[in-house]
Order: C-alpha cells, then sequence, then structure tokens
C-alpha cells in the first residue's frame, strides 16, 4: 500500500508533494495529463511557443518570494517587468519551465486519471479504470467542481466545497507576421481582457511575433461550449483590431479552452481534510487566483500531513 498518494500534478499537488519529499516521505503524483503543472503551461508548435495559461508569477509572502528566488537562482525563472516597471516572474524558457523544477526528482506518474475515490477500513481505494491503486492517505488538487467526480455527490467535503466558484477562461494563440505594438495590455472590460506579446519575455523565439490573448469572463462563459476551432475564428478579428493588424497577416492560430480557470469565489481556507485527516482535498481555489494561492494550499497540506504523521 502507497502511504500517500497525489492526484493532480498542478502547482498545489506539487508543492505539497515536494514538501513532504523533503520531510522524508516518499508520495507518489498522479496525473492524468502529459504535462505537469496544470494552468501553469506552455504549448509548442514547431518552432513556436505560446505561454496559454498562467502569464507570470508574483509573490505577496516571504515564503513564496523565497521559493521563486531559488527557482531564478537555478535558472527556471526569469524577470519580465512590464511596462510600468512594476516586477514579474516568468518560467524560462516557458511557463512550463516553473512546473518542471518545482517537480524534479519526484515521482509522477502521467497519463494517469483517477476516477473515483472510495474509503477502506486500511485506507483509500484510487479507481483506475479496471484497477485500483491503494494508498493509506490521498491529497485531491483537482478543481473544485471535479471533486464530486471523484469523491460522490453525498461526501461531506463534496458539498464543503460547494460554495467555491470558478470560471473558464478561452485562450487564442496567434502568430503574426507584424511588428508588436506593445508588450502586454489588459483590460477588464474588453473582450479581450489579456493580450501578452509572447517574444517579449526572456529566452523565448525570437522572429515572428507571438501573441496570448485571453478573453474576458463573459466572453468566455457564452462561447466555452464551441470547439476551438470556432473560437479562434470568433477571438483572431478582434486581437488583428487591437494590434492594427489584417487576417493577411496571421500566419498561425489556434485557441484553447480552460474550464476551470479563474477563481471567483474562493472557499477562505487552505485546505480541507476529513475528520481522520487522511483526506485532504486543495488548490488555488481554496484561497485566490494566483499560482501563490496553489502554492500555499499545498504546502499548508502538506504540513498538516507531516504534523499528523
Amino acid at each position: 500500500m502507497i502511504p500517500i498518494t497525489i492526484i493532480g500534478a498542478g502547482i498545489a499537488g506539487l508543492a505539497c508533494a515536494r514538501r513532504l519529499t523533503q520531510a522524508g516521505l516518499a508520495p507518489i503524483v498522479l496525473d492524468k495529463g502529459r504535462g505537469i503543472g496544470g494552468r501553469v503551461a506552455t504549448r509548442r508548435v514547431d518552432a513556436m511557443q505560446f505561454d496559454h495559461g498562467a502569464q507570470y508569477v508574483t509573490a505577496r509572502t516571504p515564503s513564496f518570494a523565497a521559493v521563486l528566488e531559488g527557482l531564478q537562482t537555478a535558472g527556471a525563472l526569469g524577470d519580465w517587468p512590464d511596462d510600468d516597471g512594476r516586477q514579474r516572474c516568468v518560467g524560462r524558457p516557458g511557463m512550463s519551465s516553473l512546473a518542471k523544477a518545482m517537480g524534479q526528482g519526484l515521482d509522477i506518474r502521467q497519463g494517469v486519471q483517477v476516477t473515483g475515490v472510495t474509503q477502506t477500513g486500511a485506507g483509500w481505494d484510487l479507481h483506475l479504470g479496471q484497477t485500483l491503486l491503494q494508498t493509506k492517505r490521498v491529497v485531491i488538487t483537482v478543481p473544485a467542481p471535479q471533486v464530486a467526480g471523484l469523491l460522490g455527490a453525498d461526501h461531506p467535503l463534496t458539498k464543503a466545497v460547494s460554495p467555491v466558484r470558478m470560471a473558464p477562461c478561452l485562450t487564442l494563440m496567434a502568430a503574426v507576421a507584424a511588428p508588436s505594438a506593445f508588450q502586454s495590455r489588459q483590460d477588464h472590460d474588453d473582450p479581450l481582457a489579456w493580450i501578452a506579446h509572447d517574444n517579449s519575455k526572456p529566452d523565448r523565439p525570437q522572429g515572428t511575433a507571438l501573441w496570448v490573448a485571453q478573453a474576458g469572463q463573459g466572453f468566455s462563459q457564452q462561447h466555452l461550449e464551441q470547439d476551438p476551432a470556432a473560437i479562434a475564428e470568433l477571438m483572431l478579428p478582434l486581437l488583428c483590431d487591437r494590434l492594427g493588424v489584417t487576417a493577411d497577416d496571421v500566419v498561425y492560430a489556434a485557441a484553447h479552452r480552460w474550464r476551470y480557470a479563474r477563481v471567483t469565489g474562493a472557499l477562505g481556507h487552505p485546505f480541507l481534510s476529513s475528520v481522520d485527516g487522511t483526506l485532504h482535498l486543495g488548490g488555488d481555489w481554496c484561497i485566490g487566483a494566483r499560482v501563490e494561492a496553489a502554492w500555499q494550499s499545498g504546502t499548508a497540506i502538506a504540513d498538516d500531513i507531516l504534523a499528523r504523521v
């Protein structure tokens, strides 16, 4: 039986696993995807790359600032100040580098989808298709709306996460054969709430201008169920207008749907746990819509487990 299993290799899951590993425990991390980091992600297409999820990371607490400083020393993070000189950090050479650095040395098993979690007399059974994985403790770091699919609608912790609210985000990735108009722009009242020139970040490919545009909450909610090709067709004319270019200047365009991208109503606590302390739930949705919030939640879960072991 595995001592501790963490479901989800986003920042919360990685932070939890790293703290436990540093304390001498041996957790395993399961993730259904091909990459780690969750929304801290980079899409690579031929010689192009796009940070199509989290755009940058900042620190509000000394503890997370120390983490970012260590990642910068290791070469996984670089500075990307905004047009007003305010400091932001980005992964080098992509945002996914942050997650890869956090995951070094951890037992991460990708392409493994957990479809259910049930408690037994000895611990927990994780349902992996037709097989079971037995573990003494389980940490779930999936988005709050997905908890019910793992624990069941009637589980007490499923009911406890019901107040949490998360909103989608539609992202457009585009390569434009025209000079860049600006580094980044944020306007919450615009259907394209965020636009960033990806090449302006450190260690990025140069040449053709690579742009990431992320839609606002209303636009994203309205068009969420359309397929990515249709979403790209809707967003591209908006981006061309904002950049002052024509469709003839666009050499590549694709869209991505983040169904649970933004925390709009946080839990208000770093994590949830079962009465016996063998089940924990956490993620950015516990605290707020920041990479730091995910790290804080995962670290708090690890500290709680260490206090119990």
